[in-house]
């Protein structure tokens, strides 16, 4: 089943070395941090806090590089994404590297191993893994991801799944004039226009799809892919051209509501999440505030709606919650789901605040009156008489 990640449970490194002193430079990998850093921060992305996105352009330091992404894979319980942009270069082994500032052909020590990365996210604890790399041979770490070194069997996660710009014997492009590189450039116009006749939800399965078609009858290098268990089912975004059916009555005895593909709570770990995907179930619904107001016959007004979508702590009781989900259209089953997941996380924050340790009580200091303050220069003065 897809879904998007929880944002406060999942994290992201973007990394891109734009400018070499040995090899051509790539101006429009800048160009791509920024603008997938903001993508990923959209509500209809990951809606990824600042703090949970992490950019890095032209690191100098493989091992800052590498701090940044085991922190990332440590800290995140749900998706971990590391992307890259830049050269990609082969060590004498054969084995890929990420190019630095100061990387050298054939000096694997002056660039960034893939291995290194790949480590990095087995040590992890997220749940699923997401690499994207837009660099040439990256296809090569397809390989660090198959037959008994698995990347997924190893880790234990739920989804893995790495996207890469090229095969291993081919070269990314960086079209001289544009924007952003074709890989990434392909990648932010699908998140931005959709794919049209596609799923409600950009599974990273369908983006690959999409990508390597677009690409191919543009002339440029045909992305690979590689997935473990649910890895292809995880969503980037909402579709932006996804159209529902129509033209035709729902089946006798079915419910349109029912039909539609609501966010799943049971993925839901933060109160962040919960209310990323309170909000989704509107943007599902296709209903504004008003019109969630009037089917929920009056329980909830559009502004409570406003106030309950952008709250940062839980609310104390269930009520309004369950008005809004029913006035989305949310059968009363799913409803029931979201209230369990409510209590938990309600308990958790419980557990969380009472295991805080409290500040010490300053001490209460005596302050002497002003009258007590007169007296007592009188006194000292009488002693000097």
């Amino acid at each position: 089943m897809s879904a998007l990640p929880d944002p406060g449970a999942t994290r992201a490194v973007l990394i891109g070395t734009s400018r070499y002193d040995h090899l051509e430079p790539l101006p429009a990998v800048s160009n791509n941090l920024t603008a997938l850093a903001a993508a990923l921060a959209k509500p209809s992305s990951w809606g990824l806090p600042p703090e949970h996105c992490v950019t890095l352009s032209n690191p100098t330091a493989a091992e800052m590089t590498m701090a940044a992404v085991r922190a990332a894979a440590e800290q995140a319980r749900d998706t971990v994404l590391i992307y890259f942009a830049g050269h990609g270069l082969i060590d004498p082994e054969g084995d890929l590297y990420l190019a630095m500032p100061q990387s050298k052909q054939q000096r694997v020590e002056t660039g960034l191993s893939y291995r290194w990365l790949r480590q990095a996210l087995l040590n992890g604890r997220a749940e699923r893994c997401v690499v994207i790399l837009d660099c040439c041979y990256s296809g090569l770490a397809l390989g660090s991801m198959g037959g008994p070194a698995d990347l997924a069997d190893q880790a234990s996660v739920e989804g893995t799944f790495l996207l890469a710009a090229a095969a291993e014997t081919r070269t990314a492009l960086a079209p001289p004039g544009e924007p952003f590189t074709a890989f990434t450039g392909e990648l932010l116009d699908t998140l931005q226009m959709g794919i049209p006749h596609g799923p409600e939800l950009l599974e990273f399965g369908a983006l690959y799809r999409h990508m390597r078609i677009s690409l191919a009858a543009k002339g440029r290098p045909a992305p690979q892919a590689r997935d473990r268990n649910t890895g292809a089912q995880l969503a980037l975004g909402r579709n932006p051209a996804y159209l529902p059916a129509s033209g035709s009555a729902p089946p006798a005895g079915k419910n349109q509501a029912s039909e539609r593909s609501w966010p799943n709570p049971s993925g839901i770990r933060t109160v962040e999440g919960f209310f990323k995907a309170l909000s989704d179930v509107r943007v599902t619904s296709g209903l504004t505030h008003q019109m969630v107001s009037q089917r929920s016959g009056g329980r909830v007004s559009a502004g409570t709606v406003s106030r309950l979508l952008n709250r940062e702590s839980l609310p104390k009781t269930w009520q309004t919650t369950a008005a809004y989900l029913s006035g989305c259209g949310l059968p009363d089953t799913q409803v029931a789901e979201w209230q369990a997941v409510w209590m938990r996380l309600l308990a958790e924050t419980t557990i969380k605040a009472a295991a805080r340790p409290t500040a010490p009580r300053p001490s209460q200091e005596y302050h002497p009156t002003l009258l007590e303050r007169l007296a007592g220069r009188v006194s000292r003065r009488n002693g000097r008489s």
